[in-house]
């Protein structure tokens, strides 16, 4: 068996998520059913995270087992003969048998897109949160500056989330300002579930004056959803990129 490690970029608007589901067709699904078409194989598609239904990928990870003799880098061009318009494999290559996708991450790398003007756009409505109040740039940037470094992130996951350790660190976080958007560049060692758009959320209250920057420490140490700010749509959420 061989191990073949791919990189996925996404538009997630028309899939319940990443992972397979009941309910609908996940981005897993159709690259399984891509594989099955190359190799004739049902292959368990491992990825790095979930991603809900509505957000996008520029450089999901994934991998699987295979006993194809299809080349590794070649699994690239051949996938995306058979993938939909919505996901592309920009990457493929064999790697060591033991190596997967999820467990070995040591950092991933999110970003979000707000699109703060008064009036909704019909073209970036799938892929930014469209933000119609008028926000205080610099506050969110004095706010976002408290996320930085090893806390216990319990407010700011979603009440779906499952894991009992809550504590994370945040390496790098930068908001940038261009025409109407508003763009979060976040790092860090793992994330909770809806962990970045809660922050996105909170950072957004900040800008509407509706919590002040001076306040997110205290949010923290309370380990209470509540106290937050709002968890901003799923449109606007990118993982950029998976480190290992």
């Amino acid at each position: 068996m061989r191990n073949i490690k791919i990189i996925i970029e996404y538009d997630g608007t028309n899939y319940v998520g990443w992972q397979k589901q009941i309910n609908g067709i996940g981005i897993q699904d159709k690259i399984e059913e891509a594989i099955f078409k190359i190799t004739g194989e049902k292959v368990n598609l491992i990825g790095s995270g979930r991603t809900d239904s509505g957000v996008h990928a520029k450089g999901q990870v994934a991998n699987f087992h295979t006993k194809s003799s299809v080349p590794g880098e070649k699994f690239k061009d051949a996938l995306n003969t058979k993938l939909p318009w919505d996901i592309a494999i920009i990457e493929s290559e064999e790697v060591d048998y033991d190596f997967h996708s999820r467990y070995d991450a040591v950092a991933k790398k999110y970003s979000y897109l707000i699109y703060n003007n008064a009036t909704r756009s019909p073209l970036y409505r799938n892929y930014s949160y469209h933000v119609p109040y008028v926000l205080d740039f610099e506050k969110m940037k004095r706010g976002a500056k408290y996320f930085l470094g090893t806390h216990d992130f319990a407010s700011f996951a979603g009440s779906k989330n499952v894991l009992e350790d809550t504590c994370r660190t945040i390496y790098n976080i930068n908001l940038s300002h261009k025409n109407d958007f508003i763009k979060l560049n976040i790092e860090g060692n793992g994330f909770l579930y809806n962990m970045v758009r809660i922050i996105v959320g909170t950072l957004i209250d900040i800008g509407r004056n509706k919590i002040q920057p001076k306040e997110i420490p205290n949010i923290i140490i309370k380990k209470n959803r509540k106290f937050a700010g709002h968890t901003a749509a799923a449109e606007g959420l990118y993982l950029e990129k998976v480190y290992y």
